[in-house]
């Protein structure tokens, strides 16, 4: 299996365990955060595909930051913490080291390829994946004390990224 093959199932993997997350969980805000999740992982096989098939790449930054910042304000406002549970953290943390493993292998492999442009597309799939691993950070905080989490979020660390 080449790097690309197994980057595109790293990615694949990862989009089936966001979908079966949002499956699990019965708290609207979640569930659009790992819908959104899965959904990053899916334009991350597709660029690797292309890779793949040696077509030119572009990766754009996506938004996914601004969107579950606003979704955590959001809940916080209406005081949204039905359906969620402590006995979860454990299937966010496997998420964690998921993305953690994903980052290390793009940025090592960044540096194992001659193509300028794949070798910025692995680095810049890396830093979406050190954002995944962010927003899955704040997620175990905030299930491990909603209540208290949502009074006293501070929203300053989501800019930093």
């Amino acid at each position: 299996m080449d790097i690309y093959e197994y980057a595109m199932q790293m990615e694949k993997d990862g989009e089936n365990y966001y979908r079966e997350l949002a499956g699990k969980i019965d708290n609207k805000g979640l569930t659009y955060i790992f819908t959104g999740l899965a959904d990053a992982e899916v334009i991350h096989y597709q660029i690797f595909l292309k890779m793949k098939k040696n077509e030119k790449v572009f990766v754009a930054d996506t938004p996914i930051l601004t969107k579950v910042k606003n979704i955590f304000i959001k809940m916080k406002e209406e005081k949204e913490i039905a359906g969620i549970h402590t006995s979860q953290i454990e299937l966010y943390k496997k998420a964690q080291e998921i993305e953690k493993k994903s980052q290390e292998f793009y940025r090592e492999k960044a540096h194992e390829v001659k193509d300028p442009s794949q070798k910025e597309a692995f680095l810049k799939i890396a830093e979406e994946e050190k954002k995944h691993f962010f927003i899955l950070e704040n997620i175990i905080v905030f299930v491990s004390r909603a209540e208290n989490w949502l009074e006293n979020a501070e929203w300053y660390r989501f800019d930093e990224y």
